[in-house]
């Protein structure tokens, strides 16, 4: 089959064990990133087989009606990025792996890594240092203070288990359905979505951004945040009201931000506002991006693929395509 691969950044696939599993097949992979819809059609013109790097780029009616031999998309968790139902009328499978109860203990270890930087300054005290100066100001310590943890799934979990290694308290809001699992793991639960916001020292965000859950982070919520507190976002940038995130770092309210996740990616505007805050850590979108877990995400890819040259497609997001 000819099999295409978009957005492989930094040619790191081919370096996978799991690559291998993919012998045989005449296989393309991209280094750069586009968004012009007629170059990805001139791509991929003769593809059968798009794997897609998470949601990297947007596959929608305008590209497949362009793409008469494509018959699957295997890439792995969720596809807001991908018009499923376009895909259903034009006779391709959407495959996409949920691995159920894996945490991405890369995404995890990130947020930990973010909390850290901008708790002890770590960031701004290198720079320092590498432009002579010797200690430009003063952190914080972690134990003893309350972390908040937005939405306690696989991930949320993680890190509510790296904050108890730091004796930080964990406080959790959610949806019930969540809550009711932070209850049964013995998480303090807030008793409102206002204390939670009020009483946190740090936030951090670990919700799946869906039409729901858009901009259910407003300006009323971060202005009721503590002097001195921390949001962290590793989830989607979309989760918080447009602009709200840098009105509140102007107004002191979070006071500082440690964000791996924007609005508009890749980001290469080096005036986006949230990059002008010295009291702001911000890493492009490298939550998921360790040679481990492509090697986790990709091994279920392929394996997707496989299943599909096999005639028994798996994890199939649109099984009415199948009927035809």
């Amino acid at each position: 089959m000819k099999i295409t691969i978009l957005d492989d950044l930094f040619d790191t696939l081919r370096t996978l064990p799991c690559f291998d599993m993919l012998a045989g097949h005449d296989v393309v992979v991209w280094n750069d990133h586009v968004d012009d819809v007629d170059v990805l059609a001139e791509r991929l013109a003769d593809s059968e087989v798009l794997v897609l790097i998470r949601e990297r780029t947007s596959i929608r009616a305008s590209l497949l009606e362009r793409l008469p031999r494509l018959r699957l998309i295997s890439q792995r968790s969720v596809y807001p990025h991908i018009d499923v139902e376009a895909c259903t009328r034009l006779g391709v499978i959407v495959s996409s792996s949920q691995h159920p109860g894996e945490p991405c203990y890369a995404a995890a270890e990130l947020t930990w890594g973010l909390l850290l930087a901008a708790v002890r300054q770590i960031p701004q005290q290198a720079a320092a240092l590498k432009q002579g100066k010797w200690q430009i100001g003063v952190g914080r310590t972690l134990r003893g203070q309350t972390l908040g943890i937005y939405g306690y799934g696989r991930i949320g979990m993680q890190v509510g288990k790296y904050a108890e290694a730091f004796g930080m308290h964990v406080t959790v809001w959610a949806r019930e359905p969540s809550l009711e699992r932070a209850r049964a793991d013995g998480r303090n639960v807030a008793c409102s979505r206002a204390n939670f916001f009020e009483t946190c020292d740090v936030i951090s965000l670990h919700l799946r951004l869906t039409p729901s859950t858009l901009g259910i982070v407003t300006a009323g919520d971060l202005a009721r945040m503590k002097p001195g507190a921390l949001l962290v976002n590793t989830s989607r940038a979309g989760l918080i009201e447009p602009g709200a995130l840098a009105a509140g770092l102007r107004a002191g309210r979070p006071a500082m931000a440690a964000v791996d996740v924007f609005e508009q990616e890749p980001l290469v505007d080096g005036a986006y506002p949230l990059l002008a805050f010295e009291t702001s850590v911000c890493t492009p979108h490298i939550g998921y991006v360790t040679s481990d877990e492509y090697q986790l995400q990709f091994r279920d890819i392929f394996e997707q693929i496989l299943a599909y040259a096999a005639g028994t497609p798996s994890n199939v997001v649109n099984p009415e395509v199948l009927a035809r």
